[in-house]
Order: structure tokens, then sequence, then C-alpha cells
């Protein structure tokens, strides 16, 4: 048996947002802007799973995103501390973002990581662009995973 499909959940070093009953995950490096991203599409209408650390679950051929439950309810803004947000305890992971600021024009639509055998679609996003959440919205439209 594959290593990965014995696995059921994982925790991954990501925030997580969703809207609509679907998740993105954020993933990158500390100080890449996960924490930042979330909060701007909070401020767009995603509700928070989960901030920095996000634990994954695969239900059936699906993954389940939520929060650990020492970090549950927090989110860590830059300059201001840790503070109390309402949260989705769980959510369905529908897309990837993965931070970098190298970002390809044109990049391959078909990108995806495999989250516990299960494949996602995956886009690269700078965080630190203005656009940034905008982004992350049309991705999930046009490529995220549907309920």
């Amino acid at each position: 048996m594959n290593a990965a499909r014995a696995l059921s959940t994982e925790t991954l070093h990501a925030s997580t947002v969703a809207i609509d009953g679907r998740a993105v995950l954020i993933m990158g490096p500390s100080g890449s802007g996960k924490s930042d991203l979330a909060l701007r599409l909070l401020d767009r209408g995603f509700s928070l799973v989960s901030d920095d650390q996000t634990i994954v679950r695969r239900d059936g051929d699906r993954l389940i995103a939520s929060a650990p439950s020492q970090i549950a309810g927090k989110l860590e803004v830059r300059g201001i501390g840790i503070v109390e947000m309402p949260t989705e305890p769980e959510a369905p992971v529908s897309l990837i973002i993965e931070l970098t600021g190298d970002i390809q024009r044109l990049p391959d639509e078909d990108r995806e990581l495999r989250v516990l055998g299960v494949p996602v679609p995956l886009f690269t996003v700078d965080a630190m662009t203005a656009s940034a959440p905008a982004k992350v919205a049309v991705a999930l439209d046009r490529f995220g995973i549907r309920p």
C-alpha cells in the first residue's frame, strides 16, 4: 500500500480560509505572507479555518481542513499580535495556493499537489501584491474542486 494512502491525516504548514463551503490552503515558508493574505481574504468574505498550521484529513476522495485545537480561532496579525477570529471548524479543500515572488506570466493550469494521495489544483501567488486576494478568488472560482 502507498504510504500516502495509508495516512488519514497530515498537519501542513499552511493557513486556510473558506468561502461557500470550499477551503483554500495557503502554503509558504515562514514570513511569506500566509497570515497577511488570509487576513485580506477575510476582508473579501472568506472565513478563517486555521492560521499557520492546518490539519488535513482524507475523507474518501476529498480532503477536509481544520485547525489544531491549540490555535483554533486565532490569527496572527503582524504588528498587532494574535487575535481571536470567528472560524469555520472545517471545510473541504478545493485549492492550494503556493506563495512565492517568482510568478510565471502564463502558468500551467494543470498543476496539482497530492496530499494524502488526493490531487488538489495548485497555483502560485505573490502574497505581497495588491491583487493577491483577487487572484486567489479567481483561481478558486475557475479551477477549484467543486463540492
